[in-house]
């Protein structure tokens, strides 16, 4: 059973989503705006939360915000929304949302995208079965979303510590944007959006410019040797 928290201010949609939530087995929060999600996500376990954007005292974007900037490892977020602008999405996915499905949605397909976002299989660990993969300078803590090196400490992002553990693992191999999007963020399309380039960038600054090589045009690639 997965801990799901719903945030929307028309309570209509917060009891649509929890009963048919707690139908496929999942248990539920709710919070009816932005201040209210970001208490909860405070002190509670939380696997997965779907957000609206337009609310009060504090916007859906300004909780991804929020929730980014923590110092804790952050729950994936489905965007649910009536607003139907391309700028709105590339927001939402900038900021660190995984999907944006538009209101009105249909359950099943809501249903579906939950699904893959809560079952996703872990990416498998070095060889040696260790918590840790270690190179270029770099220990990263596979259970604690933790990177250490020279001069840092860091807890890394859902997303930072996605693409960072992705790049380490194909050492060398130049990892193109699809592949990313694919395998980091779970998107089956390119959004038109910078969300990998954001997040290289908190990436570079909390690491102390780890050594990821740029390739213009086509990807990134981690250069580092293994410890």
């Amino acid at each position: 059973m997965s801990n799901v928290l719903v945030v929307d201010d028309e309570p209509r949609v917060v009891s649509f989503l929890t009963r048919f939530l707690i139908a496929e087995g999942h248990s539920v929060a709710s919070a009816n705006d932005g201040e209210g999600a970001l208490e909860h996500l405070r002190g509670n376990d939380v696997d997965l939360v779907l957000l609206d954007l337009v609310m009060p005292r504090c916007s859906g974007l300004q909780v991804l915000t929020d929730m980014v900037s923590d110092d804790e490892s952050t729950p994936p977020v489905i965007v649910l929304s009536a607003v139907n602008e391309v700028g709105a999405r590339v927001q939402a996915l900038d900021r660190g949302a995984i999907d944006f499905v538009q209101k009105p949605f249909h359950a099943a397909e809501l249903v579906a995208r939950i699904r893959r976002n809560l079952v996703r299989a872990p990416q498998p660990r070095q060889a040696t079965g260790d918590r840790f993969l270690s190179a270029g300078g770099i220990q990263l803590d596979l259970d604690r979303r933790r990177a250490r090196g020279d001069g840092f400490d860091a807890v890394l992002t859902e997303r930072e510590f996605g693409l960072l553990a992705h790049l380490m693992r194909r050492r060398g191999d130049v990892c193109r944007k699809d592949e990313l999007l694919h395998d980091v963020w779970g998107l089956e399309f390119d959004p038109g959006s910078n969300v990998i380039e954001v997040c290289m960038r908190r990436l570079r600054t909390k690491l102390d410019e780890p050594p990821i090589e740029t390739v213009r045009g086509v990807g990134y690639c981690f250069y580092g040797e293994w410890a």
